[in-house]
């Protein structure tokens, strides 16, 4: 009985749980794209809203860890959209918008099957426990709530 409890300990910390964390690490990182696809079409359609088409553009840009140097943009009108595996394309503002919203339902898309999938995980996880529990002849019911560590 113990070899299978074992088993069972084993199998619910090396492989499900640390399934379980790379998947909401993974799903992490698809809201984060997001979000920065995000702040880009904000940035758009300020441009578009301040009419600063055809004019010269002054800003600043961060060159990481907060450092920002001035920046001249000639023509505001085209802008480098960053569209993966390294590639970035050249859009109008236009473009880029439609592109922005194309790009983020696919990865919302990605990120909800990636919730679905941390859910059937998180199943199995308490369908393990269960076994153990039933194994070692413990009782469920337990005082305190249990709360998840991982959502």
């Amino acid at each position: 009985m113990d070899s299978k409890v074992y088993a069972y300990e084993t199998f619910l910390n090396e492989t499900l749980r640390e399934d379980l964390k790379k998947i909401i690490e993974n799903r992490d990182k698809v809201y984060k794209e997001i979000s920065e696809y995000l702040q880009l079409k904000a940035v758009i359609e300020k441009l578009k809203d301040e009419d600063c088409l055809g004019k010269e553009l002054k800003t600043k840009v961060d060159l990481g860890c907060n450092f920002y140097v001035q920046a001249n943009v000639p023509d505001p009108s085209v802008i480098f959209v960053k569209v993966g595996f390294g590639f970035f394309v050249e859009f109008t503002l236009e473009e880029a918008l439609k592109f922005i919203d194309k790009k983020t339902a696919c990865l919302m898309d990605q990120a909800d099957e990636m919730t679905k999938s941390a859910a059937k995980i998180k199943a199995h996880i308490k369908l393990v426990l269960e076994g153990l529990r039933e194994i070692q002849h413990i009782s469920a019911e337990t005082d305190k709530p249990q709360r998840d560590i991982f959502l």
